[in-house]
């Protein structure tokens, strides 16, 4: 199997059935985030402002819409789980030290890191605020399982930071943790809306779960194949904060000793002096292919996780996703 990406679906087509959904979130989103404190509707503009696909929020509406969701809630949860999105996104920023997110710089690098914390503080409480609107428990109880399993994500990606010693389960229990588990909140909201059985709830709670887990393997993959103007970040910036993600992980386990050698020592040191060096050893190694090929795994995962949703324009493009996870340039 080769380290390439196949051709994959368009976001936007794969996205149309939500595309008047997604304008309302953008609405809900702007009107949420207005403030009396001119600093957070600066920053909260300028991070949101900055696009991206939204993909958690449009999971939560395609899985509503599959499934028949009648409540008229969607859009502010769709709201507020972007929220909580972009709110680990400032923080993240901030302990990784980044300077570039989306093609553009980061918050923390124009405004500060002090004011990227609080202001990401802001949208967590703002977010709290909005679900208990809702006035359904059980989506509180989604929620806030969710941000304390992403917040100890975040601290277990911290202790893996320059640690050679991190193999493939404990990278993807991170990966379960920090990033996955808005994914599978999301699709797990959708089910609740619609008023959803358990079973059915825990098989849209497992594609998000998997989903989310491809897109994060594949945007491991991307930090070794892409470049800045793709993936709107750096390449190589993994290897610069000493993150072990799978390729370096397999080639450790996989490699000559000397590169497992070298593998450690760019773990452990950080920096990005030897990004070439390490780019030719992870190839040779058969480190991508390995990487793609898991998440190719878990987006198969997801497709078979939702198979008894009925039929509609909403389950073709959870699907389409699915491909679209893995095939991704950016």
């Amino acid at each position: 199997m080769s380290s390439t990406a196949t051709s994959s679906p368009n976001a936007a087509t794969l996205l149309a059935p939500i595309a008047e959904d997604m304008q309302q979130v953008n609405r809900v989103i702007r009107q949420r985030l207005a403030s009396e404190v001119m600093l957070i509707n600066q920053i909260s503009e300028y991070i949101i402002g900055a696009g991206g696909k939204r993909l958690r929020p449009a999971l939560l509406l395609l899985v509503a819409g599959a499934l028949g969701d009648t409540t008229g809630h969607r859009h502010e949860l769709a709201a507020v789980v972007e929220f909580i999105h972009t709110a680990t996104l400032l923080h993240d920023d901030v302990v990784d030290e980044s300077d570039l997110r989306r093609g553009r710089k980061t918050a923390n690098a124009l405004f500060g890191n002090a004011a990227s914390v609080l202001v990401g503080d802001f949208l967590y409480s703002r977010s709290f605020e909005m679900m208990v609107g809702v006035g359904k428990m059980r989506v509180m109880e989604i929620l806030s399982v969710a941000t304390n399993v992403i917040s100890e994500g975040e601290v277990l990606q911290l202790l893996n930071m320059h640690d050679p010693d991190v193999d493939q389960a404990r990278y993807m229990q991170v990966i379960r943790y920090k990033t996955a588990k808005l994914f599978e909140a999301a699709a797990q909201l959708g089910a609740v809306l619609s008023g959803s059985d358990a079973k059915t709830e825990a098989a849209a709670a497992e594609f998000g779960r998997r989903i989310g887990t491809a897109f994060q393997i594949m945007d491991d993959w991307l930090d070794y194949t892409g470049t800045a103007e793709s993936m709107g970040k750096n390449a190589g910036d993994d290897l610069r904060e000493g993150k072990p993600t799978l390729p370096l992980i397999y080639l450790m386990e996989h490699g000559t000793v000397e590169e497992a050698a070298l593998a450690r020592e760019a773990i452990e040191q950080g920096g990005t002096d030897r990004f070439d060096t390490i780019f030719a050893a992870i190839t040779r190694s058969g480190a991508l292919d390995h990487t793609l090929e898991c998440a190719r795994g878990e987006a198969q995962a997801a497709a078979k996780a939702i198979s008894s949703f009925p039929d509609s324009i909403f389950k073709d493009s959870l699907l389409e996703l699915c491909s679209y996870s893995t095939a991704r340039q950016s």
